[in-house]
């Protein structure tokens, strides 16, 4: 017995120690993190990286496209590490448009980038409709904003296709009578078109400065991978 301890005892001094390597802190993930700037847009992503503006309007065939193009890569490339915070800011240009920049925002900070693109992913289908009752809206003009605005998000589906996204009609209802945000996306628009100067939409801005000439995700994803190498995809 004896003999067979010392045995053991020399096979345990005989394996060499293995040092322990710390385990490194997992990176966070800032696709999932929404705040609100202090012009009351939504931020998608780290609020103290470096910030990429998006100039949108929900009526735009553009900014669909390059929402449903840039979306993915822009969370996956740049937003999830950390180095990029995408700002959403509405440069309204008519009431459908309003329409559902109001529905978009109604759900709060958590649902608005879901909704923000599920309302661009089904512009063709809302848009057919607007097509067919904008005769009727203006030969027969709502008395004021907030019934024009519900007629429109009736109308043209926009109303039904949120609450099958799970916002309540009478939710929408308060949201599309709120003078707070409407005033909001009145300046926010303001600030695009006579301010910023855009000249159309989508447009973009990095740290402030508008990028000229750069009106889709070919030309940002290029831009942004000469500005930010290390976060390309």
């Amino acid at each position: 017995m004896r003999a067979l301890f010392a045995f053991l005892a020399a096979l345990l001094f005989a394996i060499p120690a293995t040092a322990q390597t710390p385990a490194r802190p997992a990176a966070t993930d800032w696709s999932n993190t929404v705040t609100i700037s202090p012009g009351g847009a939504f931020v998608l992503g780290n609020p103290k990286a470096r910030r990429l503006v998006e100039y949108v309007s929900y009526t735009c065939p553009h900014c669909a496209h390059f929402v449903e193009e840039a979306s993915g890569p822009l969370k996956a490339g740049w937003v999830k590490r950390g180095t990029i915070g995408i700002e959403v800011r509405n440069a309204i240009r008519d009431p459908y448009d309003l329409t559902a920049a109001v529905l978009a925002r109604c759900g709060g900070a958590a649902r608005f980038f879901g909704d923000h693109e599920a309302i661009f992913a089904n512009q063709a289908l809302w848009m057919e409709q607007v097509q067919a009752y904008e005769p009727t809206r203006t030969a027969r003009p709502e008395k004021n904003a907030s019934a024009q605005l519900l007629a429109i998000a009736n109308a043209t589906g926009l109303s039904a296709f949120m609450a099958k996204r799970g916002l309540p009609v009478a939710r929408q209802r308060i949201c599309l009578a709120d003078k707070k945000t409407l005033d909001l996306l009145a300046a926010m628009a303001d600030d695009a078109w006579r301010t910023k100067e855009i000249g159309g939409t989508p447009s973009f801005s990095l740290d402030g400065k508008l990028l000229a000439e750069v009106h889709d995700w070919a030309g940002l994803n290029a831009m942004l991978t000469a500005a930010l190498p290390a976060s390309a995809n």
